[in-house]
């Protein structure tokens, strides 16, 4: 008798004890945090995804004919220079037929009032390799010991024969497109800092100091 006694006291504690922790079932109440930053305005369409009635960002590309002697400052310091100009009917260019040449080789550009191709486009970065029977690696015909020598001594760099624009350098658009005029569709708040005073305009990699303190093996010959 006395030992129901104690398991029924024991019960009725239990209980009391589970009935006044639980008797307060409210939770805390939480704080709404409201984003300050919306998913449309992390967009470009400024608008839910599922909006469809949305007009593309328009593109408006210069119609200022070739030859008017219109430029565009460079990007950065020794950046390819944007097309400035119209090009319907100049592209695609094709092998045998690049009208970008009528006005921007050297010899006619002055009086085409165009920008010269510069000197890196009528030199060969990328000579002739081959391995020989014994494993051994020849650049334009002739063994090299050290493809990763620090001045390239061992690596041919030339000019191209008879001035012909080098081959790597002849689809003009790989580097050189057009110019969107039209109000962009991201603000662009870059500033250039060139590092010549007429970099806006002129590539430094010309000339002599296109081979500036590289010692190739055609130099030292």
């Amino acid at each position: 008798m006395k030992v129901i006694n104690k398991i029924t006291l024991g019960l009725v504690a239990a209980t009391l004890l589970l009935v006044g922790c639980g008797s307060d079932t409210t939770p805390a109440k939480q704080e709404v945090v409201k984003p300050t930053i919306t998913a449309e305005s992390l967009s470009l369409r400024k608008s839910t995804l599922n909006n469809e009635d949305l007009k593309p960002h328009g593109t408006k590309y210069s119609d200022t004919y070739a030859g008017s002697g219109h430029k565009i400052k460079r990007a950065f310091q020794d950046a390819p220079p944007m097309i400035p100009h119209d090009v319907t009917g100049l592209i695609p260019i094709k092998i045998g037929d690049n009208q970008c040449l009528g006005c921007h080789m050297p010899e006619v550009a002055s009086a085409m009032g165009a920008t010269p191709i510069p000197a890196s486009h009528f030199t060969d970065f990328r000579p002739a390799t081959t391995i020989g029977k014994d494993g051994s690696v020849e650049k334009d015909g002739h063994k090299i010991k050290n493809t990763s020598s620090e001045k390239l001594m061992n690596v041919s760099i030339k000019a191209t024969e008879g001035g012909k624009l080098y081959g790597g350098r002849y689809n003009c658009t790989q580097c050189h497109a057009p110019q969107d005029t039209g109000v962009l569709a991201v603000p662009n708040n870059f500033e250039a800092d060139y590092t010549h005073a007429d970099g806006a305009s002129k590539s430094t990699w010309e000339g002599t100091k296109l081979m500036e303190g590289i010692n190739t093996y055609e130099s030292s010959k």
